[in-house]
């Protein structure tokens, strides 16, 4: 049975503000995300559907807390909380939050070149 654990994730993107250490398992991506400052998501989203993650994940928040803001509402997550989120959503981070979870990799691989997009964009490249 295939395993990964923060130590072992096959990748590690050091992003400063982000650390994301991940690996695909059988068509599904762990991420353990490390928030350094606080992260408002809004300007990652653009351009994906409704400007929002389309992208479900399945996680657990080990530290600190994440507010996830939906069309009609927000679902603030805290240490120990285990979580759902559906497509649809733009992640919001307290500095020092970290967190555990899973979701499709070939979702999660279309947000994720969004938001390099985006990124590059802001950094003017």
């Amino acid at each position: 049975m295939p395993k990964v654990s923060k130590e072992s994730a096959a990748q590690v993107e050091d992003h400063g503000v982000v650390v994301d250490r991940h690996e695909d398992v059988d068509g599904y991506t762990v991420n353990f995300v490390t928030f350094n400052e606080d992260v408002d998501g809004t300007p990652l989203m653009k351009g994906l559907p409704e400007d929002s993650c389309s992208c479900p994940h399945w996680g657990y928040v080990l530290k600190g807390s994440l507010t996830y803001r939906f069309a009609d509402h927000e679902e603030t997550f805290e240490e120990g909380d285990a979580f759902y989120l559906p497509r649809g959503h733009v992640p919001l981070a307290t500095a020092g939050s970290e967190l555990v979870q899973f979701s499709p990799t070939a979702e999660l691989r279309v947000v994720e070149e969004a938001m390099a997009r985006n990124m590059r964009g802001a950094d003017g490249g």
